[in-house]
């Protein structure tokens, strides 16, 4: 089968993945991608080993040894032993939606109810405030962040 993404590493990328996996010493993902990149070396030192032998000697799926052959040709040798870096996540609540959520949480309950649940407090909070809408979730890890006692 004829492969779109053909590795072919430097004698100097191969003594780096060499040398990482000799010492062992690294994240396992890392780890496991160098070994991918050493034997699918189609270069002058490679054993241009075929995906499926690289996934019975190394126990990774197909799509994994692709992604890694991918990337090392599009984004370059540093991008297959690096993660990408996380998105900072926006936060749901600021600082004064989380005061409101806390005073509430701490308030008695409405009327008709024997005590506050995660759904109620995130409805009236997203009364209370210009929330579009609320998970329950985002209430109990707000509401776990703070050293209350509701008890």
């Amino acid at each position: 089968m004829n492969k779109k993404y053909i590795v072919r590493l430097t004698t100097t990328e191969r003594g780096i993945l060499e040398a990482l996996v000799t010492t062992g010493m690294g994240a396992a993902r890392s780890l496991t991608h160098a070994r991918i990149l050493l034997k699918a070396d189609c270069g002058i030192d490679g054993p241009a080993w075929t995906d499926d032998a690289i996934r019975a000697a190394l126990d990774v799926s197909l799509p994994t040894i692709e992604r890694v052959r991918r990337t090392f040709v599009c984004e370059g040798f540093a991008a297959v032993l690096q993660r990408k870096p996380r998105r900072p996540r926006k936060r749901k609540l600021d600082g004064h939606q989380e005061a409101q959520l806390i005073a509430l949480a701490c308030s008695t309950a409405p009327e008709g109810h024997k005590r506050w649940t995660l759904r109620l407090l995130a409805d009236t909070l997203v009364e209370l405030t210009e929330l579009d809408g609320l998970a329950p979730e985002t209430v109990r890890q707000t509401l776990k962040k703070t050293n209350s006692n509701h008890g």
